[in-house]
Order: C-alpha cells, then structure tokens, then sequence
C-alpha cells in the first residue's frame, strides 16, 4: 500500500511535468515503475494506459490554445497507428525490454535537458510525406512495442527540421501521442486481453497532474529546473533498468 502511494505520487509529478509540454509521460511512468521494480508485464499496459489518460487532456488544452497542426500531425500519425498497434502485441523477453527501456529513458533525460533551452522556430519548412511517413511507422512500432507513446521521439525531429514551431510541436505531439497509445494498447489487449490492477490509483494521479500540467504549458508556463531534476530520475532509473 505504502509502495503504491509513493508510486502514485511521482506519476503525479510526472504527469505535471511531461503534460506542459504536450507530452503524456510515459518515459517517466516507465522510470517510476522501474524504481519501484514492477515487473515489465505491468509496466508496459500501465504507462499506455496512462500515457492515453493525460495525452487526452494535453490534446484538448493545446487544441484549444491553437496549437494543434493536421498537416503536420497527419502523415506521421497516418503510418504510426498501425505499427504501434503491431508493436503493442508484441512482448520483448524481459532482458530485452529493460535494455530497450532503459536506451529511452536515457534518450528522454537528453530530450529534457534540450528542452531546457528550446526557442520557438521562426520559420516553418512543408512537413516533406514520404519521410514522415517512414518516421511514422518507425516511431509508432518502437513505441508500442515498449510502451510509450513516440512524443520523445516525434518532438525533436520536429524542431530540428524546422518542421513546427515549439508550440506546434507540443500540440501536434499530444495528439499523436494519444492516438498511438490507444493503438498500442488495443495491440497489448490483442495478445493478452488484461490490465493490471494497479493501474487505478495510478490513473487518478496521472490525471490530476495532467490537468495541472497542461493546463500551465497550453498558456506558457515552463520550468528548466523540474526538467533538470526529472531528467535526474529518468537517468537513475534508466540505468537501473540496464543494469538489473
């Protein structure tokens, strides 16, 4: 009981923090759940599920803020559906799948501290089809098959091709971000047709700090020193992963 409070705590924390910048958290879910060592079989449904509660909330409130780009989102998102649904049935043997979490919680930790000093874009290149559309089914694949939703991965590509300007990017990320994790746990339910039952305390707190998180992002809040210290975690934690 006292695990899963501590638990539900940092998902909160989690959840405030990825949400403000249109991302649903599932890196740092990921790095929660290792830290308190769930078992992969958990971890991976657990933060879909989680990841598609606060990417919901993110989605409406950078929608609403004007944020959100169909030209942009879809070519990715267009490939991405279904390879995250194909990656979401699949089930890594347990060594592999620390070893591919903890490669990305260690690229998130970089993405956080990058986020620390991302500017907005002053100009914006035409989103080119067929590369975004083999970035898609790559994304969405390797997303499923872990268990988040691609934003860490469709963010960067975004702003270091000049694709979308910072905002954009979080509003096109959010979205996307929703509509692989419902493809990836729809492929999960597939194959085993469960959940686990600590995903309901846990989905309380992801939705309270996705509320709050996006909330603050959508009207331009940011805080580089919480980027700094969860990057810590996602590195603790990633390395954890690899190690044990």
């Amino acid at each position: 009981m006292n695990d899963t409070f501590f638990l539900a705590i940092l998902i909160f924390a989690m959840g405030i923090l990825y949400s403000t910048v249109g991302h649903a958290g599932a890196s740092g879910y990921l790095a929660a759940m290792a830290l308190f060592g769930l078992a992969p079989d958990v971890m991976k449904p657990t933060a879909l599920i989680l990841n598609i509660l606060v990417a919901s909330i993110a989605a409406v409130q950078f929608h609403r803020a004007g944020y959100f780009s169909w030209n942009i989102f879809w070519p990715f998102a267009v490939s991405s559906i279904p390879f995250a649904f194909i990656g979401g049935a699949l089930s890594l043997p347990g060594s592999y799948y620390k070893q591919a979490v903890g490669i990305i919680l260690l690229f998130a930790a970089y993405r956080l501290f990058e986020s620390r000093q991302s500017a907005a874009t002053d100009s914006v290149k035409p989103v080119p089809v067929p590369w975004a559309v083999l970035s898609g089914a790559g994304i969405g694949l390797l997303s499923g098959t872990v268990g988040v939703g691609g934003g860490i991965f469709l963010s960067p590509l975004l702003l270091f091709t000049g694709w979308a300007k910072t905002k954009q990017t979080a509003g096109v990320s959010a979205v996307f971000i929703l509509v692989n994790s419902i493809a990836g746990i729809a492929g999960h339910l597939a194959g085993v047709k469960s959940l686990p039952d600590v995903i309901y305390p846990l989905a309380f707190a992801a939705i309270l700090g996705g509320i709050i998180g996006s909330r603050l992002g959508s009207q331009g809040f940011a805080n580089s020193t919480l980027y700094s210290l969860l990057a810590v975690v996602l590195v603790i934690a990633g390395i954890k992963f690899m190690l044990v």
